[in-house]
């Protein structure tokens, strides 16, 4: 593309974007917002709040709700410890996953429903 083509590209780009910029700040609900968060933000400062009090305040048990931020982090459920006892040679697998080598060249060997039927409870 010539630099005239990608100066006129640009050009028109910019035109667009201030007109969606014109068209938002004429917006009556952005102006309404824009209001909320100055007053709330006045309000903050005049109780030393942050933003984590007013949600806390406002949403004291977010699991519950299952509104669940960045301050409450996922936990996992750690995976089960799983035995296998091959009655052939007497060798015991443990593993917390399906991704074991031994256990693959058991299952392509014997099959998967033979190798599960020797998991030990």
């Amino acid at each position: 593309m010539s630099r005239l083509a990608e100066f006129r590209a640009a050009e028109k780009a910019l035109q667009e974007q201030l007109k969606q910029l014109e068209t938002l700040k004429n917006d009556a609900g952005l102006k309404k917002e824009m209001e909320f968060e100055e007053k709330l933000q006045g309000l903050m400062k005049t109780y030393g709040k942050s933003l984590r009090d007013v949600i806390a305040i406002l949403d004291p048990n977010p699991a519950k709700s299952g509104l669940q931020g960045a301050s409450a982090p996922k936990t996992r459920r750690a995976r089960v410890l799983k035995v296998y006892h091959n009655p052939h040679t007497g060798e015991l697998i443990e593993t917390k996953g399906g991704n074991h080598r031994g256990l693959k060249s058991w299952k392509e060997q014997y099959g998967a429903s033979t190798v599960e039927s020797w998991l030990r409870g």
